[in-house]
């Protein structure tokens, strides 16, 4: 990046940091969210919430069919921004 291009972006680095900063908490929630240990937890305490009656059956089979979708499917492959670094020429 030239100087004088560095100049005129400064003004949205805070919109890029805000942009950054957005994208690797929608990474860290998708890999939680289609993590298998995470959803087998998930799935644990459904069951232990279940058994000491603190939800019904239909709120059981809902959430518990929803948790094994999450298990079977794949994550969803997300397109990653590419960004250039500060030193690099083109």
């Amino acid at each position: 990046m030239g100087l004088l291009s560095g100049v005129l972006l400064l003004p949205l680095a805070p919109v890029r940091g805000v942009t950054w900063v957005s994208q690797q908490l929608l990474d860290t929630a998708l890999d939680e969210m289609y993590d298998p240990a995470v959803l087998r937890a998930r799935l644990a305490a459904l069951h232990r919430a279940y058994d000491e009656g603190e939800i019904d059956d239909a709120g059981f089979e809902a959430e518990e069919e929803r948790l094994l979708d999450l298990l079977e499917r794949p994550r969803p492959v997300r397109r990653k921004t590419t960004h250039h670094s500060r030193g690099a020429r083109r």
